[in-house]
């Protein structure tokens, strides 16, 4: 079985005001082009885990594994690095830079790894911002579109190094029903026609039962 993300007995804990133990035993995978959601209450350790995963928390013990390869352990610089090529990140608040246009944004991620020239990664900007069929949106300021058209720009940001597994902390929180719809056909579509992966934080029932795997959380535990 090809996995693009394991891990292996991950624990946290946080230890200030007093010891507590955040995430326990944490075991599993993530498949090649699967589609899979985290669901638990708030406080059931989802988004710390999800931090772990991203490489953003290295303040663990267990094993992170991304495309076979072992993460924990690494250096900053290199995890920085790896982070910015492997993994796409899409939050509830998009973080665009509000003074840059729509496809300036989409190419700071290819600028910052800086293995492209400026007109591939242009090029590449352009092509993301075509299958997400916002193209339209290229010159306009992040700051004048709406917050759907927002969501999207921050989809094909995260795309824009070809990453391997799409992470998602609460995507569709900030969206009305028919965004949050739009949203998850995007990621159902970048599953099935480009073989992403993809593991996403939610609250949304609705959004999680459409997805290949629910992964329940409860007290920092896998329960299913």
């Amino acid at each position: 079985m090809e996995y693009v993300l394991e891990t292996k007995d991950i624990n946290k804990h946080f230890y200030k005001p007093k010891d507590f133990h955040v995430l326990k035993d944490i075991s599993f995978a993530v498949r090649v082009g699967e589609f899979a959601s985290i669901m638990g209450k708030s406080g059931s350790g989802k988004s710390t885990l999800l931090y772990i995963l991203s490489t953003m928390d290295t303040e663990y013990t267990g094993e992170l594994y991304l495309n076979h390869e072992l993460v924990t352990g690494r250096h900053h610089n290199e995890l920085s690095r790896m982070r910015n090529k492997h993994i796409g990140f899409v939050f509830q608040f998009h973080y665009l830079l509000s003074e840059f246009t729509v496809l300036e944004n989409v190419m700071l991620p290819a600028k910052k790894l800086n293995e492209k020239s400026h007109t591939a990664i242009e090029r590449d900007a352009m092509q993301k911002l075509e299958m997400l069929k916002i193209d339209y949106l290229a010159h306009q300021r992040a700051s004048r579109i709406s917050g759907g058209e927002k969501q999207r720009v921050a989809i094909a940001r995260a795309l824009i190094n070809n990453p391997v597994i799409l992470m998602g902390d609460e995507p569709t929180g900030n969206l009305d029903s028919h965004n949050a719809d739009n949203v998850f056909h995007i990621f159902k579509k970048l599953k099935e026609e480009e073989g992403l992966s993809l593991l996403i934080v939610t609250h949304d029932e609705d959004f999680a039962k459409r997805t290949d795997r629910i992964i329940q959380m409860e007290d920092g535990r896998i329960i299913s």
